[in-house]
């Protein structure tokens, strides 16, 4: 792993994987996808993985890792068994793979190679259109629950939980559908 990439120390990191199998290795890529995976999901501070395959000419395959500590990532990306893995996929990549380590919400805009940076408005606009509805229906959903917590711990797990659905459920999900307007 590059060793200039800032990092913080001891928070959740999401680790961008770009490799570009060539056309005719995609089926033996896949095989070895379908082998990596596992391992990646069995890692340490793991926290999952989303595989965002090639659509139309692209060949690009991008891996999407969460690990909740720099600490763990690091242990994965150096690992015996992930460097045994590379070795066996590098035969069918067009290009060495190129890994990017984001520690807050910018990966949430990060753009796809042949796109630019999306304006900060139009990140601004996404991320508020997300957020507003979450703030007013979690309260809501949970308000049974919490009922019967001091107001700093419920503004807590009030807050725990739109972040973690901003994080691992919304936002990448949200940023691929508006992409187009996003990134134009």
């Amino acid at each position: 792993m590059p060793k200039n990439l800032p990092i913080a120390i001891d928070s959740a990191v999401t680790t961008i994987i770009v490799q570009r199998p060539y056309k005719d290795q995609i089926q033996a890529y896949e095989n070895w996808l379908n082998h990596m995976v596992p391992l990646a999901q069995g890692a340490d501070g793991h926290r999952g993985v989303n595989v965002i395959r090639p659509h139309g000419d692209n060949q690009t395959y991008t891996i999407v890792l969460h690990f909740d500590s720099e600490a763990h990532l690091r242990n994965w990306l150096e690992s015996d068994t992930r460097r045994m893995m590379i070795e066996k996929v590098r035969p069918f990549l067009d290009t060495d793979e190129k890994i990017e380590v984001k520690t807050g919400l910018e990966f949430w805009f990060t753009p796809p190679e042949t796109k630019k940076v999306a304006p900060p408005y139009k990140q601004f606009l996404i991320t508020l259109s997300a957020i507003f509805p979450l703030s007013m229906l979690v309260p809501w959903l949970f308000a049974p629950v919490f009922s019967t917590l001091p107001f700093l711990i419920k503004a807590f797990m009030t807050s725990l939980i739109i972040v973690g659905l901003m994080t691992f459920v919304i936002m990448p999900r949200y940023v691929r559908l508006v992409a187009k307007w996003l990134y134009q």
